[in-house]
């Protein structure tokens, strides 16, 4: 699995290379700034990006930018954005046409190697990978007619592990339950937050994410 990464802290750009490269991934690029990483895709194409939310010259949003740009010019190529604290507002703009094939960590989360690798390679299958913070801080929110209310428990435990784009059969795994009894609370869920019930896993934490956040 070929990955480009975009960072300006050296030791952390190297750091993320050195551990992709021990876990089988073929790095194509380290680039420092947004402009490097746009330059590398003319000429190379991986199966992921990896990049920086904020980066020079002003690092305000440039990863941003530059990741909203290769999903436009290369839906084919997953995008994994990385950020220093819970940017809620930025992660739905990546988010805006759809789930599939984008991820937003943040960087405390590549600490957990096994679970970030599993992230980076179901971006760059397709599938979508939200921080768990992000989306605790997305539920945490209250809107006027409060409709997470009507949620059980449960209920809400299944709804953030599917927002964090867990399958059905992750979610029963994690919570130790059967794959019928999650398919009985994702139902449930969808039933009372209003949202259509789709086959697709990234269009599901995509609606979800949206309703959150209205």
């Amino acid at each position: 699995m070929r990955v480009a990464i975009a960072e300006d802290s050296v030791l952390l750009r190297e750091g993320l290379a050195r551990l992709l490269v021990d876990a089988g991934f073929d790095v194509l690029a380290r680039c420092g700034d947004a402009d490097e990483l746009l330059r590398v895709l003319r000429s190379l194409l991986p199966d992921i990006v990896i990049v920086d939310i904020r980066l020079p010259p002003t690092h305000t949003d440039e990863g941003l930018r530059a990741a909203v740009r290769i999903r436009a010019d290369h839906p084919g190529v997953g995008v994994l954005v990385l950020s220093q604290y819970v940017e809620s507002g930025l992660a739905m703009k990546l988010l805006a046409d759809s789930a599939e094939g984008v991820g937003y960590l943040l960087k405390d989360r590549i600490s957990d190697v096994p679970d970030f690798l599993e992230a980076v390679k179901r971006v760059a299958a397709g599938g979508s990978a939200i921080d768990p913070t992000i989306v605790s801080t997305l539920l945490s929110r209250r809107r006027s007619d409060d409709p997470l209310a009507a949620l059980t428990p449960r209920e809400r435990e299944v709804l953030e592990l599917m927002a964090a784009g867990n399958s059905n059969q992750g979610i029963a795994d994690r919570l130790v339950i059967t794959l019928r009894a999650v398919e009985k609370y994702v139902s449930s869920i969808f039933g009372k937050l209003g949202i259509p019930a789709t086959g697709s896993e990234s269009r599901r934490v995509l609606a979800v994410l949206l309703f959150l956040r209205s």
